[in-house]
């Protein structure tokens, strides 16, 4: 028999559910985690331990979905992704401490880790020829189902009086759709098979695969067992100089090909602490503004959904390093300014421009490695991907010690450093690129 033509509508609307299940999952943990703070005893650190493994269980399905896809295909990595979501959520159910939040978020990190490995290489593969603009369409549904979360929770929770249990539950509908939905179509062979680049170049073009999976291998290791790291340790900066020397001789000379991927997932640790970190400890960091934290969290999110939607003629004009770079000005503005707010208006007008800066971080770095090095494949991005995440499962307890002993402020003043370092850098990113289409021509 035959196989089904591929139902590139299905298949897309399918990954937007998956995605919302994801998204959905960081709205609960945003609502849930003064619940488990003022109810149930547990410090702000404890929290961002626990919260933990939903980044870095992230990054470990990411790397290794990356790694396997093409060999396990992707339709069994979106199996694996449902039956870990159904996992997690039931147990979520039944958390009541530290212990079994972090098994819940174990299983749900993994599974959100999974859509992430398989539905980015399958929208690009789909859309070829409008890959940032798809991903950024695709994407809006972070964002948006953030925004349905928080409407949810300001429904169930706080008009109807609900147990948070009850927004807990509402995820299983999104869930039993994705999967309908999935099942049973064909899905495409991603776009690194079909174009002919081998899985050994693929790992070659990443550049230094080993080292970096190593590194994040410790920086898993050292989150999950609330190892601190001391910044102003001498022997911490022996070791990133390591880690960095690592890179350089592994990509340079052992694999021969550039340090541009390297230097994307530095940026991408940056990017995405600057907006999960942020958005995760919302109700903390404004909880004495005299407004909603999920008002806030909600007005941030909605205009990062809409900002996603249209972001096809923002990235063919500016392309997509111009969009990283105005990102990062207009993030650290909006950082500042959360830093500074006193009451509801100029909190919500922080709000606004923060939005506006992150908006466009995740799935323009994304589609980025996509455009420019697209011989990475469905490993690179699944390494981005899960940078990111695990860089946030590092920055949260950080943040949570720091909302704790030095308080909101200034908390969100060490946050603006991220983004600052980051004009730096894709500064430089576009500089290489302008002169390599220099030497190209």
């Amino acid at each position: 028999m035959a196989a089904k033509p591929v139902n590139a509508s299905r298949l897309f609307v399918a990954s937007c559910l998956a995605l919302l299940v994801t998204s959905l999952t960081f709205a609960l943990r945003a609502k849930i985690e003064g619940v488990f703070h003022d109810g149930y005893g547990l410090s702000r650190e404890e929290i961002g331990w626990a919260f933990g493994p939903a980044f870095w269980g992230f990054a470990v399905a990411t790397f290794v979905g990356g790694a396997i896809l093409d060999q396990v295909k992707t339709r069994n990595v979106l199996r694996i992704a449902f039956v870990c979501h159904l996992v997690g959520l039931v147990v979520l159910l039944f958390a009541k401490d530290k212990t079994l939040l972090f098994a819940a978020n174990v299983f749900i990190g993994f599974a959100n880790g999974s859509v992430e490995a398989a539905c980015n290489p399958l929208v690009t593969t789909l859309f070829p020829n409008d890959k940032t603009k798809m991903l950024n369409r695709f994407h809006v549904w972070f964002p948006g189902g953030i925004v349905i979360g928080g409407v949810l929770s300001w429904l169930l929770m706080s008009q109807l009086n609900l147990p948070w249990q009850a927004l807990a539950a509402v995820l299983f509908v999104p869930l039993a759709l994705y999967g309908w939905l999935f099942f049973g179509e064909t899905i495409p062979e991603t776009e690194r098979v079909t174009s002919g680049v081998s899985y050994r170049d693929m790992f070659r073009h990443v550049g230094a695969p080993v080292t970096i999976i190593a590194l994040v291998g410790f920086m898993i290791l050292a989150t999950s067992l609330s190892i601190a790291i001391d910044f102003n340790a001498a022997s911490t900066w022996i070791v990133v100089a390591l880690v960095l020397a690592a890179i350089v001789v592994e990509s340079l000379v052992i694999n021969k090909t550039s340090l541009l991927f390297p230097f994307t997932m530095f940026c991408m640790f940056l990017t995405a602490s600057t907006e999960l970190g942020t958005n995760q400890f919302t109700g903390a960091l404004l909880d004495k503004t005299g407004i909603d934290p999920i008002i806030i969290l909600v007005a941030v999110t909605g205009i990062m959904a809409l900002g996603r939607y249209f972001a096809g003629p923002l990235v063919h004009r500016l392309s997509p390093i111009g969009v990283l770079f105005a990102s990062a000005v207009v993030s650290a503005i909006g950082l500042y300014l959360y830093s500074t707010v006193s009451g509801p208006g100029s909190t919500l007008f922080a709000a606004i421009v923060f939005a506006v800066g992150i908006c466009y971080f995740w799935p323009t770095m994304l589609g980025f490695v996509s455009e420019y090095a697209p011989q990475t494949g469905a490993l690179g991005l699944s390494i981005l991907g899960g940078a990111g995440m695990v860089a946030t499962s590092c920055v949260l307890p950080v943040m949570g010690r720091s909302i704790d002993t030095a308080g909101p402020q200034q908390t969100l003043r060490f946050m603006v450093v991220l983004p600052l370092i980051l004009i730096v850098a894709f500064g430089l990113l576009a500089a290489y690129l302008r002169n390599r289409r220099v030497e190209n021509h």
